[in-house]
């Protein structure tokens, strides 16, 4: 059993120029039920398929990935509901973190968030200039929220 641990940020600022390494990430959902989500991701040359459970804390829930053949995910995402999230992966080195910024597209564009993971919900961890305003539990940007909800539809509204 994987427990993820993670806090999300909205980012402002610069940051690209910070980051070791890009990948562009296309995902697709079969299910966005509360309480469980099942996706598949297609990030650079390898696919995924990712099954989350319940979040236990807003910071906390369990998470089962495992890699799968590029051909089966191409066939995958074509079962998938409609829409996809569709965004480029900035990968920084923080300390002994990696923060993960995520820049969106289609209708999601210009929103721009950041995750850390951590081994425990009250881990310290360095907060960088770019980090801007928490939203760890905020279904707003839930990726499974975005299928059906874009940021172009609520950006004003948050």
């Amino acid at each position: 059993m994987h427990n993820e641990i993670e806090r999300k940020f909205l980012v402002r600022g610069e940051f690209k120029h910070l980051a070791y390494e890009v990948t562009h990430i296309e995902q697709g959902y079969f299910q966005t039920a509360p309480g469980r989500t099942v996706r598949i991701r297609i990030r650079g040359e390898k696919a995924y398929l990712t099954i989350k459970g319940p979040s236990v804390t807003g910071l906390s829930r369990y998470e089962f990935e495992t890699e799968i053949p590029m051909d089966d995910a191409h066939q995958l995402m074509s079962l998938c509901m409609p829409g996809q999230v569709v965004k480029d992966r900035y990968l920084i080195q923080n300390g002994k973190h990696t923060i993960e910024v995520d820049e969106f597209f289609g209708d999601n564009e210009g929103l721009v968030m950041a995750e850390i993971e951590l081994e425990s919900e009250d881990e310290e961890y360095v907060r960088p200039d770019f980090l801007y305003k928490e939203v760890t539990g905020d279904y707003h940007y839930y990726n499974k929220y975005m299928i059906n909800h874009p940021y172009k539809e609520w950006k004003d509204e948050v």
